[in-house]
């Protein structure tokens, strides 16, 4: 598979750098979100890529729930256990536990629908900053704290009616924001398609914290610069936009 490129190691072993966890949210998952850039303190892998790696590793159930329960830094190995349980959880040898995965019914391993299903929901989940999430926040006249922004995965679902699809495509549902004084939980609800048919549905959700109140101007003014960035690191790299 594809994601060869974006860790090292042994099949219950593997290694992810903060080069390796940057390139996939730029390049595979168009998500420039800060915690992914390789010189923050902050840094964390994608979520996604964790998401991945599981399916390529444990195939596609008809029905697997994912939480991150920590933030998955440069340095640290991660350890996926040889199992056919239906629950199990990824580790990290700094002891802590990264992922937790709960799957059941049909697997389907076949390594060219993993591929498609993987490019088609991390590029829909890598888009949810600026397009989707700022337009929810105006609308519940919040906004993240610009100078501090913390948006983390939390946890994703997904659900088939059956797994013998090909040319999976993710669509957006209506999605929705929940705010609790600086606390908000979002969730972007999402279908999958076989041509005409849907074959599949699934959220994900992410937290923010220090929520305040919306103010357009510097709003704007983030997601521009949030842009420019992407342009700029696209550009560098002779991607199309």
């Amino acid at each position: 598979m594809f994601l060869k490129e974006f860790y090292s190691g042994t099949n219950d072993c593997i290694n992810i750098t903060a080069e390796q966890g940057s390139l996939f949210a730029k390049e595979i998952a168009n998500d420039f979100n800060p915690l992914h850039d390789i010189d923050s303190k902050r840094f964390c892998v994608p979520g996604d890529l964790l998401f991945s790696i599981v399916l390529e590793k444990y195939g596609v159930s008809s029905k697997m729930d994912f939480t991150f329960s920590g933030m998955l830094g440069h340095g640290v190995a991660l350890s996926f256990p040889e199992t056919q349980e239906d629950y199990f959880e990824v580790e990290g040898s700094n002891n802590k536990t990264i992922l937790k995965v709960n799957r059941s019914g049909e697997i389907n391993n076949d390594k060219s629908l993993i591929n498609e299903l993987v490019r088609n929901y991390v590029s829909f989940s890598g888009q949810n900053f600026p397009y989707i999430l700022v337009p929810l926040m105006a609308k519940k006249k919040v906004m993240i704290n610009l100078t501090r922004p913390l948006v983390m995965y939390d946890s994703m679902s997904l659900e088939f009616d059956r797994l013998d699809f090909v040319d999976p495509k993710v669509e957006m549902l209506e999605p929705e924001l929940n705010v609790n004084g600086k606390r908000g939980n979002a969730f972007f609800h999402f279908q999958i398609k076989s041509g005409d048919n849907v074959v599949g549905k699934g959220f994900k959700k992410i937290i923010i914290s220090g929520m305040r109140e919306y103010e357009e101007e510097p709003m704007q003014a983030f997601v521009d610069n949030y842009l420019a960035s992407k342009e700029a690191y696209l550009n560098s790299r002779g991607i199309k936009l």
